[in-house]
């Protein structure tokens, strides 16, 4: 008899969202079985849900949501090689190699066509995932499933935005616009690596004392007419030299910009299809200022992050808004899309 699981499942044609019994999922060559202990509810799942966003490789009309994921082995398939056991506390980095591209076929740089799990093949939010050995992580016993769960997006989307991406230096000025789930652990992040002053931008006055309290060191509100002025002014005079937005709002990459000091770096990091313009493009050339695209984060990023945490350098234990069952799932999008607590990340347990 086949056995069965509830998982969070996607219909990408209608746009509808349901918790469904499917069968539990055989580890073929080279994958992994993990049972799920916690995956985390993230905005993106969000506009997956509502149509914002589209997944791009997906071959099935349904996908099991969930790209923030933790876990413990629960079976080996074929050609797995060893050092993994049943029982191993492990997390799952949020995506895979595509493994046609020039890249991967020889194997030296990043994937050009990344697979997003949870969005372009099964996630998370099930009580069992699959998993390519190469995407697991293992996990100390002191950081719990919740915390580790959220680290491969919540955690390392920023980190790799400050670090890779945004080139962040210590004792120079860096923004960060929306301090979600996303934006709070970036001000974290960034403190962390010595960039100074950090500062924030959101509209709601609760995000903006939960910036000061993740280590900004001013928090400003974007409806403020004078914002750009108050930036520059807290940045010393000049400018950042670091932007970093994770709303994903045209309004913010214009502002932002305006915030830039010469050579300053906008990293444009929220996600949105609106098109992306620059209103005084000949000034933004003449101070020759840069925006950036990012998403995700590359390999090595996760394990750096766990790392820190093993150290005491990094503590997650604020991130975790809340815990909610499996089955509740749809509460969870809905109090995220409602931002009802306002809510860093929300956690699902099966």
């Amino acid at each position: 008899m086949t056995r069965t699981m509830l998982a969070g499942r996607l219909d990408v044609t209608t746009k509808t969202f349901a918790l469904e019994e499917i069968p539990v999922p055989e580890p073929g060559p080279g994958q992994v079985r993990i049972r799920v202990r916690a995956a985390g509810v993230c905005l993106s799942d969000v506009h997956l849900i509502d149509g914002s966003l589209t997944p791009q490789f997906l071959t099935t009309d349904k996908v099991t949501l969930g790209h923030e994921v933790s876990g413990v082995v629960d079976a080996l398939g074929p050609d797995v090689p060893a050092g993994w056991t049943p029982g191993q506390r492990v997390l799952l980095n949020a995506g895979e190699r595509c493994g046609q591209c020039p890249n991967c076929v020889r194997f030296t740089e990043p994937c050009l066509q990344v697979r997003t799990r949870g969005v372009d093949y099964d996630g998370g939010w099930a009580q069992y995932a699959l998993a390519t050995h190469h995407t697991l992580v293992p996990i100390p016993d002191d950081l719990p499933f919740e915390q580790a769960a959220i680290i491969p997006d919540a955690v390392s989307t920023p980190w790799a935005a400050i670090v890779s991406t945004g080139k962040a230096q210590p004792a120079r000025p860096a923004g960060v616009w929306g301090i979600g789930g996303l934006g709070a652990h970036a001000v974290q992040l960034l403190r962390l690596v010595g960039a100074a002053p950090i500062i924030a931008v959101d509209p709601l006055p609760a995000a903006r004392e939960r910036a000061l309290a993740f280590g900004a060191d001013t928090a400003l509100d974007p409806t403020a007419p004078d914002l750009p002025h108050q930036v520059t002014a807290a940045a010393g005079g000049r400018g950042l030299d670091l932007a970093l937005d994770f709303a994903g709002v045209p309004a913010v990459r214009e502002q932002a910009v305006s915030c830039l000091a010469p050579a300053g770096r906008l990293v444009l990091v929220g996600l949105t299809p609106a098109a992306l313009t620059i209103t005084d493009s000949i000034r933004f050339s003449y101070l020759g200022r840069q925006i950036l695209g990012h998403y995700g984060s590359t390999p090595e990023h996760v394990p750096q992050l766990v790392d820190l945490t093993r150290h005491h350098r990094l503590d997650l234990a604020r991130s975790i808004s809340g815990t909610l069952p499996l089955a509740d799932a749809a509460t969870a999008v809905d109090r995220l899309t409602r931002k009802e607590g306002d809510p860093v990340r929300l956690i699902l347990t099966p």
